[in-house]
């Protein structure tokens, strides 16, 4: 096996952190074009995390199907969430890791916070390289996922156990697997809720949609719909709501496979032929807002709510760069660096390391 190269030795103390948090999301094309959807799609789907299908099989249906025809299906998807600095998604996270920075550094921990992409770009493997080239030597792996699965959180370690696999010298690594339950997660998700219900009135009832899985990965021990009932469950709670006021969904259905049930756009049609006349939905399970928020829930599902004779469909942003929300997720990193070094060395010892260093080099 050949390692990458390493970059030059450093002797002494670095003049930024040598701990870092990575904020891994799920990723984004870089342009909302049929071309970046194609490159973006094609690393997705090939990932066996996201799709438990034979590879040679799957590979006929991917490129001799998918490729060929979702690639400008999703692009005009897409056209219509893309903002002026980019996909919402990278945007957001971007924001996300900057904000985390200085939420840590407000609470006295100097760290160094970057963010990256397991599809598309930043990506995680020339971020770990970046770090590494600034002196980082302790890595905490932050996935943008409250819920656990093993197509996204599994997946994210996946792509650091192979940058790793090619890395001579190794950073100490820790992983965040999962926060569903996490008070301060609860707490921004609820005050949110309260803000919309504040400024728009309350609906009849407040839908909780999740991104969906295959049903057989639940049966296969993959604890996902389970993580997302018991947020659900504790977010109904937080917000002193009854049964009947609340319901967990799952959206994002792709194939003729099962998937995990309700689903969210026809559980919404079916309120409103019910004679439910408006309704609030709100997304836990995505970090940030993305296509399948602003697109598939706010339009479509929008648009699906209304025409079966719904009055009224207020959508809840995402946590994005809400204060409350960025408080839990600091909270959250600051756990999970718990027994690392993340004070400033002091200056005497800093300038005694270099004195040491320079002697060191002056001999050799």
């Amino acid at each position: 096996m050949t390692f990458a190269p390493e970059p030059p030795q450093r002797h002494g103390a670095t003049a930024g952190p040598d701990t870092a948090v990575l904020l891994c999301n799920l990723g984004t094309p870089d342009a909302p074009t049929a071309p970046a959807l194609r490159r973006y799609l094609a690393q997705f789907l090939a990932d066996p995390r996201v799709v438990e299908i034979p590879k040679l099989v799957w590979a006929l249906i991917l490129h001799g199907i998918i490729l060929r025809v979702r690639p400008a299906k999703s692009a005009a998807k897409y056209q219509t969430v893309w903002t002026p600095e980019g996909s919402p998604l990278k945007v957001w996270t971007a924001k996300q890791a900057k904000l985390l920075q200085g939420h840590l550094g407000e609470r006295g921990l100097r760290v160094r916070v970057a963010y990256a992409m397991r599809y598309g770009e930043p990506a995680i493997a020339a971020t770990l390289d970046a770090l590494k080239l600034e002196g980082v030597r302790r890595v905490l792996v932050l996935p943008a996922y409250p819920q656990y699965s093993g197509a996204t959180t599994a997946s994210v370690i996946d792509d650091v156990a192979r940058w790793a696999l090619k890395t001579r010298h190794l950073p100490e690594l820790r992983f965040v697997n999962r926060y569903h339950d996490d008070a301060g997660y609860i707490a921004a998700l609820a005050q949110t809720v309260r803000e919309h219900w504040q400024r728009e009135g309350r609906g009849d009832k407040l839908v909780m949609s999740f991104h969906g899985m295959p049903e057989r990965t639940l049966h296969l021990g993959d604890p996902y719909h389970c993580e997302c009932l018991k947020t659900g469950r504790l977010l109904a709670e937080a917000l002193g709501l009854k049964d009947g006021e609340w319901l967990v969904t799952f959206q994002s259905r792709f194939g003729k496979a099962k998937w995990l049930e309700p689903y969210t756009e026809p559980s919404l049609v079916k309120l409103a032929k019910g004679g439910l006349k408006s309704v609030d939905v709100i997304c836990p399970g995505f970090a940030v807002d993305c296509l399948e928020t602003l697109e598939e829930i706010n339009q479509e599902a929008r648009e699906a709510f209304l025409h079966a004779g719904g009055q009224r469909f207020g959508y809840i942003p995402c946590l994005n760069d809400h204060p409350n929300g960025m408080r839990a997720l600091a909270k959250l990193a600051e756990r999970h660096l718990q027994g690392w070094p993340t004070e400033a060395p002091h200056p005497d010892t800093l300038a005694l390391q270099r004195q040491r260093a320079l002697a060191a080099g002056a001999k050799e």
